[in-house]
């Protein structure tokens, strides 16, 4: 039988989801669908009956009350000990609902609240907490794994893309550019701008990111300037036919690369607040910080330093964190090898077949996504956040291939807190969860920083003795182990 996920609902998808008169969003119609085909249980928090009594109208109260009693309470939440006598109704109401996630009492929260969002963030509960599209990607991924893969998007110039401008996948950008996006379009397409695309299915354009390399550039209203070479992301959209595919972290994985290649210090994007908390959510994961504002959208810049910057007061995630690609890697970060069965391998690198045409390339095809998941049975319970895993593929090529720094760390064998704590980088499905749940499974959400132009093959782990057996299990190196693989993979 299948682990039934408790997702705590927030009254603005509660409310829609009851009310016959409300026009449903895609994403919300997929995400109850899917919610329900699971056998997962949606519930509310009983603070949010409270909220809806103080309302003075009568006829408004009464009709939420009833739409939002159609679905069970949260039972016996704790007491939030947030809450002074100064706090606010709305705000005490808040600190409940996230109180209750804090204790466990629901595997994750779904709201379209912005402002609860943020104070989810501040309470460190940012990962347990969706707005719809991101809570039915993640509904997606767990239950049609089969439909949901890692794709490749293509670099190609800006003109290429002109015979398809008066699609409708454009018409949102046009209003964002307040009518006059054509026009700075094929201006654009005139400088030679590039962009990374991707298509669905049918070849129809899905996704697209416009990119550009600038050089001292004003990016706020009040003046600030980027000095040197930057790279802003000029536009950034993602349709809604391929959600749930990762594109948009794919489009950030493009950005570092290049951003790496051709030596920005910087990369930057402007984002509006309210129409992208998508977006904004994933900036904010990747090192991206509000910078200010402009033209009314605010500005989020990464730093993107050439050469590793020295950090002493950040911890070694906090490190990648904010300065990915980079990574720390001395004496105080601990390393391991990580065997990973070849079919496995495949599922979690698909990009690391014909890495050498494709990953490097200055055009074509770049390769998954940076934030993933692995799950196994090691006797290992050692590992910690900041630590360095390099992968190595047994069975057909027997070589380490890759390198991550770990996220996360923990031993679980309840499957539906396994599916909660992966939900945004996974790539199992719930039955294979429910599988690996039967005896205590090892779960590291770890980011991936490179895959090795040269992999090493066991034979040179052998002669340079970074190993002295087989590798069966995750493996703790020395420090001077490590360096040797650097060198024979030839970083």
């Amino acid at each position: 039988m299948t682990k039934q996920l408790t997702l705590l609902l927030d009254t603005n998808i509660l409310i829609p989801l009851q009310d016959s008169q409300a026009v449903l969003s895609e994403s919300l119609v997929r995400f109850h669908r899917l919610a329900m085909k699971g056998g997962h249980q949606l519930v509310y928090h009983p603070a949010s009956v409270v909220d809806f009594e103080r309302d003075t109208d009568e006829e408004r109260r009464e009709k939420a009350l009833r739409h939002i009693r159609r679905y069970p309470a949260l039972e016996q939440p704790a007491k939030c000990p947030w809450n002074t006598p100064d706090t606010s109704p709305n705000d005490a109401c808040d600190n409940e609902i996230l109180y209750a996630l804090e204790c466990d009492a629901a595997h994750a929260l779904v709201t379209e609240d912005k402002r609860l969002l943020n104070k989810a963030r501040q309470r460190g509960l940012g990962s347990r907490t969706y707005n719809i599209q991101t809570a039915e990607d993640w509904m997606r991924r767990l239950h049609q794994p089969h439909d949901v893969w890692l794709p490749n998007i293509d670099d190609v110039p800006l003109h290429s893309l002109t015979p398809e401008l008066s699609g409708e996948f454009f018409d949102s950008l046009r209003d964002g550019y307040k009518h006059i996006f054509d026009e700075w379009f094929r201006r654009k397409a005139l400088q030679g701008t590039k962009a990374w695309t991707y298509r669905d299915d049918a070849q129809k354009l899905g996704a697209v990111c416009v990119y550009d390399i600038q050089h001292d550039q004003k990016i706020t209203d009040d003046g600030y300037v980027l000095t040197g070479k930057a790279l802003k992301l000029c536009t950034f959209k993602v349709g809604e036919s391929v959600r749930g595919r990762k594109i948009g972290e794919l489009f950030l994985k493009a950005a570092f690369r290049f951003g790496t290649e051709n030596a920005c210090e910087h990369i930057f994007i402007h984002a509006d607040e309210k129409k992208q908390t998508y977006l904004l959510d994933l900036l904010l994961d990747f090192g991206f910080t509000d910078s200010g504002s402009y033209n009314g959208d605010r500005v989020f810049v990464k730093q993107h330093p050439v050469l590793p910057p020295v950090a002493p007061h950040a911890t070694p995630l906090e490190y990648v964190q904010k300065f990915y690609p980079h990574y720390q890697d001395g004496p105080q970060i601990r390393k391991f090898l990580v065997p990973i069965k070849e079919g496995y391998h495949r599922i979690l690198f698909p990009d690391y077949e014909g890495i050498q045409s494709a990953l490097f390339a200055t055009t074509g095809s770049v390769g998954n996504a940076i934030k993933l998941a692995y799950l196994c049975h090691a006797a290992s319970n050692k590992l910690r956040p900041g630590d360095v895993l390099l992968f190595y593929r047994t069975g057909d090529e027997q070589m380490v291939t890759s390198l991550g720094v770990v996220d996360q760390f923990a031993v679980l064998s309840d499957a539906a807190r396994i599916a909660a704590l992966v939900s945004r980088r996974t790539v199992y499905s719930i039955q294979e969860i429910e599988r690996m749940a039967a005896k205590p499974t090892k779960v590291i959400l770890f980011r991936l920083v490179k895959h090795f132009s040269t992999p090493i093959h066991y034979q040179r782990l052998l002669f340079d003795r970074v190993v002295e057996g087989n590798i069966q299990s995750i493996t703790k190196i020395s420090d001077v182990a490590f360096s040797r693989v650097l060198k024979a993979s030839g970083t």
